[in-house]
């Protein structure tokens, strides 16, 4: 069954920042990543992000609709056909694919707006018996 991890942000920090840092250490750990965003703006700017979040490092990624194939895929629109074992889920809304992979990272921004949708998806997996840790993130 897919276990779901919340990491509810607690300081200002731009959530695209911490996906490049969570994405990072997921990655270091031998996982294939599946990241999912709400839009095609927010794909861009995670993709940017990863080039230079961490100068000294090389972040392996491709957008999805790319002939490359990286550990790390990028998107906002389609289901992955290539199975990853994480998805990063940053569009705020349950992908109806989720279940497809052994783990799921929710991120959860400052914003009270956004943490009304958090809750939303939690209310969601917790219905349907999904194990969930839940993770506050003071300092990152």
């Amino acid at each position: 069954m897919t276990r779901i991890d919340f990491y509810q942000i607690e300081t200002d920090i731009d959530p695209l920042q911490f996906a490049c840092r969570l994405v990072d250490k997921v990655y270091r750990l031998g996982h294939q990543i599946h990241v999912h965003t709400g839009s095609e703006q927010d794909a861009l700017a995670l993709d940017d992000l990863l080039w230079t979040f961490r100068p000294e490092r090389f972040v392996p990624h491709s957008p999805y609709t790319s002939d490359q194939t990286a550990p790390i895929r990028i998107c906002h629109h389609s289901e992955p056909l290539l199975h990853q074992d994480v998805l990063v889920n940053l569009s705020g809304a349950i992908p109806s694919f989720f279940s497809r992979f052994d783990r799921v990272a929710e991120i959860v921004p400052k914003a009270d707006s956004a943490r009304a949708s958090a809750r939303e998806n939690y209310k969601h997996y917790k219905a349907r018996g999904y194990p969930i840790a839940y993770h506050k993130m003071a300092s990152t």
